[in-house]
């Protein structure tokens, strides 16, 4: 049973575990007491908010892709684990007709360009209900997502470029939801609750988080943030949807594997929904239930509890997938079965851009009483060694060392190229200056969103668990709310890189290397995050005086590697290659192998490249999909413009006796011929 704590003796302040989801009657978080839930149509129609909730397929490609956040370009994707999803909310203010729009998508990076295009187009439905400010898009930080979706160079270099079948998969799912969220709006009830979760994280650069000030390391007296924060709606007393929050990187699956995954907090989303709730993905019908597990300060978070690539808790990375997301699970179900009692209060929220390659800091936020800067991104030595708790870079560089000579001397080089740049940068060794190389953006997205009680600080980088907390501390005093209330929301709306402690930076390590924009970074980010909450409490609109320039005609597009596809002879597309065994017993995976084409002819957006069927007195039922967990496919090469599909399903301790087949749909691109669907269908089997 993994742990849930709620122990006094942390010097951590304990407003939050006191409302823990088996604390019932409290109400410390949200300041006053209130039933689990609201009980009947009666009470929805009396509530505050207006809410809506939906989910969407966003799966780029499965084949030849890299997996985003690893930068691994020798490893590809063959095949698919689990689909990707985006999960919008929608929640008005009913009183004064103001709303917010909360998108949580199984990506690795939520880029600006994706932001303003899902805009275009919600704005070419609806005009202008929804805007830059009051739509927050989030990613999970899938490291096993299709990459190549960005509009900044560096970050597609592990695809070998920029892929718009990506870009436009998540725009496409990310519209989608957000839009099916919007027609889902009714009455209804929102309730906040949280806890602890100790043994679902670990500090991956300990060393660095021991530099900062004891206060700030008491805070986290396991070197984790444990707080696990859930929103819950409700309608006619029973819950329709949840957003949890909580730190870990999205790395359980390893950086080797070649399949496409949502990783931890994928299977965490998904185990509620469809395993729990018997949510039916493709269904035309609107989902019971809806869940996100959403990012904080994850930065220095890893799932990998023994500080090795796919080990802990156990050696085997799915399994280390589905007991971190069962974790996350657990605690925010938890808290939607016994919340601390309902949200009450405005819907509000700010936005702006900022030159965070030009940032004045005063005193007030740098901690030493003067006047600093930040400067154009750069990355540095740390950021090439890579994390090696998680999956490193050159293995020949290590993090925080001051012994890799060949960069040493590139990052010299560099300082006396740019006497302001060594100023500014240093102590860090920089590798690339990719800010004044347009690799990389300088201009980034800053937003506020309040929902009741509730603040949340979006940001496009990854804090630390110190670096988040001190941002936090800087908002919850300006709006004068408890500190468990105001979140990092983290990943959000764009990306640049990681945000550290100036005391964190100077050791170094991947985190420092990849905190692009110098020491002064998190200090830049308080004083224009303090800005937003002075205006949202002022009730003031805060103004955008610049905007990001575009790389659309900049991005370098990845190569495309000719091919088409061609069955062996005597053979058409979908005959089976290899049939599964007649009988099986439950726990055992059955196989079969397919005459296939390439599945990025078509992603087969909110359908299923495979089916396991049932045989019932009414016909053959679908009981799985590519989209569950129990399902695998990969694809492969097999001779000049021929391949193979291989489906698995392991089968569930719980799966009825009866028979079963397993079919396979694709569509073909031959030379000289149109493109067309297909169907493959195996032989039936037994289980028993």
């Amino acid at each position: 049973m993994h742990v849930l704590r709620r122990s006094a003796a942390s010097p951590r302040p304990r407003a939050l575990a006191t409302v823990l989801a088996l604390t019932l009657g409290a109400a410390t978080l949200l300041g006053a007491p209130g039933p689990a839930h609201a009980a009947g149509p009666e009470a929805d129609s009396a509530s505050p908010y207006l809410v809506g909730r939906a989910v969407a397929d966003i799966t780029g490609e499965p084949e030849d892709s890299d997996k985003a956040g690893y930068f691994a370009p020798m490893v590809r994707t063959h095949g698919l684990h689990t689909r990707l999803r985006a999960r919008a909310f929608v929640v008005v203010d009913r009183a004064s007709g103001k709303r917010v729009a909360v998108a949580v998508a199984d990506a690795n990076h939520i880029d600006d360009a994706i932001r303003e295009e899902v805009l275009r187009r919600l704005q070419s439905r609806l005009g202008d209900t929804y805007t830059r400010e009051n739509l927050l898009l989030t990613s999970t930080h899938t490291h096993s997502g299709p990459g190549g979706h960005m509009h900044d160079n560096l970050y597609n270099l592990g695809s070998f470029g920029y892929k718009d079948q990506n870009f436009e998969a998540n725009v496409t799912g990310i519209h989608e939801a957000i839009l099916a969220a919007h027609g889902d709006l009714a009455p209804g009830r929102l309730d906040m609750g949280g806890g602890e979760l100790e043994d679902a994280s670990v500090n991956r650069s300990k060393a660095a988080f021991d530099r900062n000030p004891a206060a700030d390391r008491a805070f986290f007296p396991d070197a984790i943030d444990p707080q696990t924060t859930t929103l819950s709606l409700s309608r006619d007393g029973a819950p329709v949807g949840a957003i949890n929050w909580f730190a870990t990187h999205g790395t359980s699956m390893t950086g080797d594997s070649t399949y496409v995954s949502g990783d931890n907090k994928g299977y965490a989303a998904y185990h509620w929904e469809r395993e729990v709730k018997g949510v039916d993905y493709l269904s035309p019908a609107d989902p019971s239930f809806v869940s996100a597990f959403a990012q904080t300060n994850a930065g220095d978070m890893t799932p990998n509890l023994n500080l090795r690539p796919g080990s802990g808790p156990t050696d085997d990375q799915f399994t280390n997938t589905e007991i971190i997301g069962s974790r996350q699970y657990e605690a925010a179900e938890a808290a939607v079965d016994h919340p601390a009692g309902p949200v009450d209060g405005p819907v509000d929220s700010r936005f702006t851009y900022i030159d965070m390659g030009s940032t004045t800091v005063s005193p007030t936020y740098t901690g030493d009483g003067r006047t600093h800067h930040t400067c154009s991104g750069a990355l540095g030595t740390g950021f090439v060694a890579g994390s090696k708790e998680d999956g490193p870079g050159v293995d020949l560089i290590n993090e925080g060392s001051d012994d890799n000579p060949v960069f040493d001397l590139l990052g010299a080089a560099l300082y006396r190229a740019s006497p302001a740049l060594k100023a500014c940068q240093a102590p860090k060794d920089i590798v690339i200056p990719s800010g004044d190389l347009q690799l990389t953006p300088n201009v980034v997205p800053l937003q506020l969103v309040r929902i009741g009680q509730l603040y949340l600080m979006a940001v496009p980088q990854e804090f630390t668990i110190v670096a988040g907390l001190r941002l936090r501390r800087t908002v919850a005093q300006i709006v004068d709310a408890p500190l468990d209330n105001v979140l990092v929301a983290g990943y959000s709306n764009g990306y640049a890189g990681y945000a550290t402690t100036p005391e964190e930076y100077d050791k170094g390590d991947y985190e420092a290397g990849h905190t692009m924009f110098g020491r002064w970074t998190l200090p830049a980010y308080q004083q224009h995050m303090a800005a937003l909450a002075h205006d949202m409490k002022a009730g003031r609109p805060t103004p955008v005086t610049i905007t990001p320039p575009s790389h659309s005609a900049t991005l370098l597009n990845a190569p495309r590697t000719p091919w088409f596809d061609a069955a062996p002879p005597r053979r058409r597309f979908g005959d089976v290659l290899q049939q599964p065994a007649a009988t099986y017993q439950r726990g055992q995976q059955v196989e079969a192998r397919f005459v296939g084409a390439h599945p990025n002819n078509d992603l087969l957006h909110g359908s299923t490249y495979l089916t396991v069927e049932k045989s019932t007195p009414d016909g053959w039922v679908r009981v799985a999909d590519d989209g569950d967990w129990a399902t695998r496919f990969q694809w492969a090469k097999t001779g000049v413009g021929t391949s193979a599909f291989t489906a698995t399903w392991d089968i569930p301790h719980a799966a009825e006796p009866g028979t079963y087949r397993i079919t396979y749909r694709g569509r073909s691109r031959q030379l000289l011929a149109q493109p067309e669907s297909f169907t493959g269908t195996s032989r039936t089997f037994q289980v028993d």
